[in-house]
């Protein structure tokens, strides 16, 4: 079996703003409601899609400088934005897709500050729709 190792540097943009810099982790849900499709004289369970059930979390460095994550975050908590993230910075292709999240809502800014390390914050989008994007 082909297995392959990809050391990824991601680029991530929220609301337009490049967090790359921030960023030390990215996690992507990406799936459907499955709804139950069987009818009489099936011989198997069948399903269809439903609607997108998506989420994105990053883990980031907590910043409060200008247009890092303090300044870009403050004013998304309890709406919905952008998020973009793509495996690295080459040109969006088939082995290097854009994945967007549009319409994402920010329920929570949570910060954990903690003695001797990095202060850090880790930011969950849900819902809205998401697609890959290879060209």
């Amino acid at each position: 079996m082909a297995t392959s190792t990809y050391l990824s540097n991601p680029i991530v943009t929220v609301n337009s703003v490049d967090l790359s810099d921030q960023c030390k982790g990215a996690n992507i849900s990406y799936q459907f409601d499955q709804l139950e499709a069987t009818a009489f004289g099936d011989t198997a369970r069948k399903y269809v899609a439903g609607l997108q059930t998506n989420s994105v979390t990053l883990d980031l460095y907590w910043s409060t400088a200008a247009s890092e994550t303090y300044a870009t975050l403050k004013a998304l908590v309890g709406t919905t934005t952008t998020i973009t993230i793509k495996g690295s910075s080459g040109a969006t292709s088939a082995t290097n897709p854009l994945g967007t999240f549009t319409t994402a809502f920010l329920a929570e800014l949570p910060v954990v500050y903690t003695m001797g390390e990095l202060a850090t914050c880790s930011v969950t989008w849900n819902g809205g729709t998401f697609a890959w994007t290879e060209s």
